[in-house]
């Protein structure tokens, strides 16, 4: 098992929990421990305080000391708290393969010292087809798609960034799309693809086409 980590960062989540957002890293690092502590059978204190009690969980993960990690990190700070802690980091899947590039400079400087070759998962919107035009549609979908989350304030990217599909989805045929995924094993050192395959403005089968495709790309 893998398991993904994050912060958050939606003001309206933080509001609605009355949780200060610059305290996110710190509460962060302390839920971590937490977890980390829990996963190795030692009890931890629950409760509110003055009614605290000691509990440990049942059953241990059977991976050990507990699973592997990834944490989701959009910006400098959060690239250089998972850079520290040693452990890889996510990306959203809207950002250019330039701004992976930074990202994943600033991640490796923040390494410790003597850290083996890091893990490098890469998110990317998937979709293959041989049918020139099906890829022209799923792609304008796309396009459109992302624009609209651009438009809705997120901060992970910006609309200029999102004229050339090709910066932050791989659409194509098979021999594109394994040239894609290649080109971000040679930039960045991607040892893993996490693909999102859910496409607007695709059928189902198509869906399912693309996703036997992927899942042959490299046998």
């Amino acid at each position: 098992m893998i398991l993904g980590l994050g912060r958050g960062f939606r003001p309206a989540l933080f509001a609605a929990f009355g949780v200060d957002p610059r305290t996110k890293r710190q509460r962060f690092l302390e839920s971590l421990d937490l977890m980390k502590r829990a996963w190795v059978g030692e009890a931890i204190e629950v409760g509110e305080p003055g009614t605290r009690q000691p509990v440990r969980i049942a059953p241990l993960p059977v991976q050990q000391p507990h699973p592997e990690l990834w944490v989701a990190a959009f910006g400098p700070l959060a690239l250089k708290q998972a850079g520290e802690l040693g452990l890889p980091y996510l990306s959203s899947p809207l950002e250019t393969i330039g701004r992976l590039t930074r990202n994943h400079e600033l991640h490796r400087e923040a390494l410790p010292q003597g850290t083996p070759r890091p893990i490098v998962p890469v998110m990317r919107t998937v979709f293959i087809s041989e049918d020139r035009a099906t890829c022209e549609r799923v792609g304008s979908a796309l396009t459109a798609q992302a624009l609209r989350m651009a438009r809705a304030g997120t901060r992970l990217v910006q609309e200029k960034e999102l004229a050339d599909i090709g910066n932050w989805a791989v659409v194509g045929g098979r021999d594109e799309v394994r040239a894609g995924l290649d080109r971000y094993r040679e930039r960045i050192g991607m040892t893993h693809v996490i693909a999102r395959c859910g496409v607007p403005d695709a059928a189902p089968w198509e869906i399912e086409e693309s996703i036997r495709a992927l899942a042959g790309l490299y046998r």
